[in-house]
């Protein structure tokens, strides 16, 4: 038998034996052939030695014959690392990758055979460790050339991008002697990959403008930046271009209009564009179910999945991924169960991207259980695939288990710490956050701007400015204060602690405004009352062309109301739903107030208990005990047991002289057993905080806290500004919580600090005084808001039940 046939033989049986019988005894008995034929020098026969082990599970056997090959090639390291990778064992098979000698290797014998001075061979070593990801040998190589070719240039633009940034390579762009094709191609995809949309625009313009012409790929990467920004008018104009240019769509240029219409909203174009392209693949099907999913059309989205399959496409990891994210919720969970069952039998579920996609989609349907199950059955897994399973117990509420997984990881990243930050801060472990967030940057963990916007919705939530101020000079730190996101959060964070005009600078000092940036400042005026400007921010968010959604006209509405301003309020109703098409909410209907009852009974839906509470708040404003009645027996139908209906109803008594109705009101509450939960409002010094409800005497300072306020109160008084409303109800002296607190904080101000009534004090009623207050301190007033932060209760807003 000749050394082919046998070689031929050998290769059969080990294959055979690696693929079906997967026999550990007849491996071995196969190895023992192999040595007694003398042919286990053969490195053919070694390397499908290796594999035929690999595939059968003997990774100590594979070992020892991987050690034991002297000339091992690159299918020999491949087929190890392979091994190691698949039997779970990651830490080993990065070592093993490490110690791969040969780009290394190579550059070594072309030096000791005295070749490495060629240019030629230059510029090959520079293409090679670019491919091969090794950056800085590359540009080593590189800064030795006297002068590089065009492909070297070419190349070191894309490598100046992975080691520094988009910007360093266009100086390398800059520096070019000349350019091609490629030189343009390549630094429009770095610009498009980095989300540098209007550079990626500018050369895309100039390279047209200078006659060099695009190839379907830079197309593809400019398609990319429209639709990274939904700009439908550059989309547009490409795609008339392409059709001009190219004649033609091949499945690659198709797949990128399909995304670019879809991401800009236009699914019928996108659609339009699908149906007439003469060649579909899986990336044209996941771009159109992609773009549908967004827009939250989960059955459409499975419906165009099953046409995929019927029209006998080939499902990849990414469709079936994309599809499988779908199904989020518990209306999903047997769809999603279905498509589970279908990469078992298709053989996927092995798949990384899938099988982080499994866990995803049972933590959105609530089943973490399964999602865990699926987790631990995964035989590869990576950095995502821990990260969902901190993101699915963080969803069960789970932080115990959350912060296991996390201490378990074998490897974390940026976004693994983020979520974890998310979970803390989501569920109220305030210092346990903290506390990870120094861990993390103890770690030398360089923060993103998802990390710092985390951590200032946290601190907004919390009211407390010393931190968020602290937090927002990390993110300036980092260069990451003027990113949108946090910006906006920021702006949220100042509004809720009560510092609007800082909330205003960082808005306009957002230089691209996006609809949350411009919905954060709307609320941060409508939570603290200041209707005037939610209108006027209103109007130059249309002008900038910024589309509102439902939440900008809840901010507007809101504005109108405290404003009294009905017909403006009506004009904005009108055109939200006649001009945007956005269907209004019960928070929108709570607005009209005076002419709330014929709105409510046309209101196409059930109203609840925010909608009658509102009528409830307008009928003491326009002392109408009728229809407070009405909207009072409306709250008792709906079982609504807050206190703040039935005391607003007899507030209204109250002032009307109704004295009995008052007592039937308190009369009714106790027989239902509701007790009326005081306003309570809290004040920072000296990181402490202080809480306060109405007639607190639980204080341990209160003797002196009254002893200011009554100082306080007769220094206001005596302006001869202040006028107070008082009912009949309201005889005995009571003190709201909001005047405790505040009073607090004037106690514990140095003694050289002085306070002064300003000229042209003008107070209301009690309601407003402690907002009036705020404006008696003279030009020291930052350094007292700076370390006796004053915070009101709900968002910004007095609670005049205090009173009652």
């Amino acid at each position: 038998m000749s050394y082919m046939q046998l070689s031929q033989k050998f290769y059969d049986a080990f294959k055979q034996c690696g693929t079906s019988l997967k026999s550990p005894l007849i491996a071995r008995k196969l190895h023992a052939q192999l040595i007694l034929s003398s042919l286990d020098a053969s490195l053919f026969l070694l390397n499908n030695l290796l594999h035929m082990y690999s595939n059968c599970a003997m990774l100590d056997d594979a070992f020892r014959v991987f050690c034991q090959t002297s000339h091992a090639n690159t299918f020999t390291w491949n087929t190890m690392l392979h091994a190691l990778v698949h039997s779970g064992q990651m830490q080993e098979a990065k070592n093993l990758f490490d110690e791969m000698p040969l780009a290394l290797q190579l550059h070594a014998h072309l030096i000791k055979l005295h070749l490495g001075a060629q240019t030629c061979i230059h510029n090959s070593l520079v293409d090679m460790y670019i491919k091969c990801g090794a950056i800085r040998l590359a540009k080593a190589v590189f800064l030795d050339i006297e002068s590089p070719s065009l492909l070297c240039w070419n190349s070191m633009i894309y490598g100046y991008s992975q080691l520094y940034g988009p910007f360093e390579a266009l100086r390398a762009f800059n520096r070019m002697p000349q350019r091609d094709n490629v030189s343009w191609n390549t630094l429009i995809s770095v610009f498009s990959q980095h989300g540098l949309v209007v550079r990626c625009l500018s050369m895309f313009v100039e390279m047209c403008n200078l006659g060099f012409r695009p190839i379907f790929m830079t197309y593809g990467s400019v398609l990319s930046a429209c639709a990274n920004i939904s700009d439908l008018q550059w989309g547009a104009h490409l795609h008339a271009r392409i059709l001009r240019m190219e004649h033609s769509l091949d499945a690659f240029l198709g797949s990128g209009l399909i995304d670019m219409y879809a991401k800009c909203g236009y699914l019928g174009l996108a659609t339009r564009v699908f149906d007439s392209a003469g060649e579909r693949n899986q990336v044209s099907w996941t771009c159109l179910i992609a773009g549908v999913a967004q827009f939250g059309l989960g059955e459409d989205a499975l419906a165009l999945f099953n046409q995929m399959r019927l029209d006998s496409v080939v499902l990849d990891d990414f469709t079936l991924a994309t599809v499988l994210g779908v199904c989020s919720g518990k209306n999903y969970a047997a769809p999603g169960e279905l498509l589970h069952g279908y990469s078992i039998k298709s053989g996927m579920e092995s798949s990384v991207p899938i099988g982080n996609a499994i866990i995803t989609m049972y933590a959105k349907c609530g089943d973490t259980e399964k999602a865990g199950l699926a987790f631990t059955l995964m035989p590869l897994r990576d950095t995502i695939s821990w990260t969902a399973m901190i993101s699915a117990f963080s969803q069960n509420g789970d932080i115990d288990g959350a912060r296991q997984c996390f201490d378990t990881m074998p490897e974390r990243n940026v976004i693994t710490w983020n979520s974890m930050l998310s979970t803390y801060f989501q569920h109220g472990f305030t210092e346990e956050g903290m506390k990870l967030y120094v861990w993390m940057r103890r770690k030398a963990i360089k923060p993103d701007w998802v990390t710092f916007a985390t951590f200032i919705r946290a601190c907004a939530d919390l009211a407390t400015v010393k931190l968020g101020t602290q937090v927002i000079s990390h993110a300036m730190k980092f260069g990451l204060s003027s990113d949108v996101t946090v910006a906006n959060s920021i702006v949220t964070m100042y509004s809720r602690c009560g510092q609007i005009k800082e909330a205003q600078k960082v808005f306009d000092s957002i230089h691209v405004k996006n609809l949350i940036s411009w919905n954060a400042m709307m609320a941060a005026f409508a939570q603290n009352g200041i209707g005037k400007k939610v209108i006027e921010t209103f109007e130059d968010m249309l002008r900038t062309g910024c589309k509102p959604d439902h939440i900008s006209y809840v901010a507007v509405l809101s504005g109108c109301s405290h404003m009294g301003l009905v017909a403006e309020g009506k004009h904005y109703y009108d055109s939200m739903t006649q001009m945007f098409g956005i269907s209004p909410t019960n928070e929108h209907f709570a607005w009209l107030l005076d002419q709330a009852k014929n709105l409510i009974d046309g209101m196409p839906f059930k109203p609840n208990a925010t909608v009658w509470s509102a009528l409830l708040g307008a009928c003491r404003i326009h002392h109408d005990s009728r229809l407070a009645e009405t909207a009072m027996k409306k709250l008792m139908e709906l079982n609504v047991e807050d206190s703040g209906g039935y005391v607003l109803l007899a507030n209204i008594y109250a002032e009307l002289g109704e004295l009995e109705n008052v007592a039937d009101m308190r009369k009714l509450m106790k027989v239902k057993g509701i007790r009326k939960s005081p306003g309570c409002s809290w004040i920072e010094v000296d990181n402490g905080v202080h809480v306060f409800t109405v007639d607190d005497t639980s204080h341990p300072q209160i003797k002196e806290i009254y002893i200011k306020l009554e100082e306080m109160m007769k220094k206001v008084e005596d302006t001869g500004r202040y006028v107070g409303v008082v009912s009949s109800a309201h005889r005995s002296k009571k003190y709201h919580s909001e005047k405790l607190a505040f009073a607090f904080g004037l106690l514990s101000l140095p003694s050289w600090m002085p306070i002064h009534v300003m000229k042209n004090l003008r107070v209301c009623n009690d309601c407003h005084l402690v907002i009036k207050l705020l404006s008696l301190v003279t030009s020291r007033e930052l350094i007292m808001r700076d370390r006796y932060r004053f915070h009101h209760f709900k968002d910004g807003f007095c609670s005049c039940g205090d009173f009652w």
